[in-house]
């Protein structure tokens, strides 16, 4: 079986863990390399090594994450890899450098930083690069069955581009009686002995459950011997949130919503989640208050001196209770002189200048901080967004009114994973990335969060 193939997903999450641990090892090489291994050279020349080395480890997986280096569905070739680890170590010796100026006792010594960069960041390298090669050779992809050709099944057939189902390989589908064939007939499989003989012998790791009839077709005893067998059993709903990300709306049943895992809050969790957001929103504000105060200058030298510098905007937030978010203005004054509510279109002719710079960079969402701070909005969490659309959208999706069980964010995993939204189809396509965070929201996620919107920033992606 492949093996690479059937752990890949889980080698990605804890891609950050081991290599963070690696960088701790790298620190501690790195000290040996150039003083010895003596423990009184070491403590006379650097003292303790271990609170350096967290430092170090933490900023530069900070450094790879800004790079999207973590990032799971990562389009790159090994040129654009190549490019990252670059950027990437270009950023961690910026921090690094600012960090130690401002901190000089935690400075192991140009030498010994000099080679846990080299040794990190060649060792990331490495990495990626046999990653990158080995997801992409079909002999070691997780091979998966789908059973079902009709319009259920037909969502995974849409799925074309290769970091969609990546490190896996669909083998084929199963056409069962009253399945409307929406899968190309090619990719057909005609079982010519029993299921769970036919999936040993080619080999299949996991068989997807996606008949358009589920209760005629299924055979239990044959799927409880693939299950015995080894094979992995999953539902279609199931299947597609692993693989994507997202929850689909096409193929999703009331059902699965009331018996699948997670849509789940305690005392304990909310608590934890408080405690990240002042936290992160704090510091945040400390930081970028300098970048505050510039973007707040440029709009009034933009404006002559005449206009708000900030606008109030109502938004709905959790439980549906409305509340008033703050920005940066980025559009004119008269925006929508008209009275009516409009999202913001790519090329939007009333986005002022300096407006354009704010939204590429997201520095006019920096005001929300204080949503945050009053405890209106989460740091991350769905996007508010304004009563005039939600009453609509409301009306389109049946399930929209589920994302607003959690507060509003000032990022949030559907904003990471799918463009800006300016059209009732991108509601859809967002609201999909939105149920998959209110159903598996954690703190571990939002920080997985935090950290891959420093890529999103960075790239500019998404912002209109």
């Amino acid at each position: 079986m492949a093996v690479l193939g059937r752990y890949y997903g889980r080698l990605l999450n804890w891609l950050p863990a081991l290599e963070g641990a690696y960088f701790l090892g790298v620190t501690h090489a790195a000290v040996a390399i150039r003083l010895g291994t003596n423990p009184g050279t070491i403590e006379h020349s650097v003292g303790a090594v271990w609170p350096d080395a967290i430092v170090f480890a933490g900023v530069v997986l900070l450094a790879l994450t800004a790079a999207g280096l973590y990032n799971p569905r990562l389009r790159d070739g090994p040129e654009g890899i190549a490019v990252r680890v670059v950027l990437a170590g270009a950023i961690a010796t910026a921090l690094l450098s600012a960090l130690y100026y401002a901190a000089p006792h935690l400075y192991l010594g140009r030498g010994i930083l000099l080679l846990a960069l080299l040794l990190s960041f060649g060792g990331v390298g490495a990495v990626r690069w046999g990653l990158h090669r080995l997801s992409r050779e079909e002999h070691r992809k997780r091979r998966v069955l789908v059973l079902g050709a009709g319009k259920r099944a037909g969502i995974l057939a849409r799925l074309r581009r290769r970091t969609d189902l990546i490190g896996l390989r669909l083998v084929g589908y199963v056409r069962y009686p009253g399945d409307a064939l929406s899968v190309p007939e090619a990719q057909l499989v005609e079982l010519d002995q029993p299921l769970s003989e036919w999936v040993g012998t080619h080999g299949i790791d996991e068989l997807v459950v996606a008949p358009d009839e589920r209760r005629q077709n299924l055979d239990m005893h044959e799927l409880l011997l693939c299950r015995g067998r080894g094979q992995l059993i999953s539902d279609l709903p199931t299947f597609y949130e692993r693989e994507t990300g997202r929850v689909s709306l096409d193929v999703l049943l009331p059902s699965w919503l009331a018996f699948s895992g997670g849509f789940q809050s305690t005392y304990v969790g909310e608590r934890l989640k408080r405690l990240f957001d002042v936290v992160v929103s704090g510091s945040l504000m400390i930081l970028a208050s300098p970048t505050m105060l510039a973007a707040a200058l440029a709009i009034w030298l933009e404006a002559g001196g005449r206009g708000p510098i900030l606008y109030r905007q109502v938004r709905v937030g959790a439980n549906e209770r409305e509340f008033s978010v703050y920005k940066f203005r980025s559009m004119r004054t008269d925006a929508e002189k008209d009275g009516r509510a409009r999202w913001a279109s790519e090329n939007d002719p009333r986005i002022t200048r300096v407006g354009a710079i704010l939204r590429r960079f997201r520095i006019d969402e920096l005001p929300q901080i204080f949503n945050v701070l009053r405890g209106e909005m989460s740091f991350v969490g769905p996007r508010p967004e304004r009563p005039e659309f939600v009453h609509r959208l409301e009306q389109s999706f049946p399930r929209y009114a589920d994302r607003h069980r959690v507060k509003p964010g000032l990022t949030g995993w559907a904003q990471i994973s799918y463009p800006y939204g300016a059209s009732e189809r991108d509601a859809f396509e967002k609201l999909q990335y939105d149920l998959y965070y209110v159903k598996n929201h954690s703190v571990y996620l939002d920080l997985t969060i935090l950290l891959q919107t420093a890529e999103v920033v960075l790239w500019g992606k998404g912002a209109r």
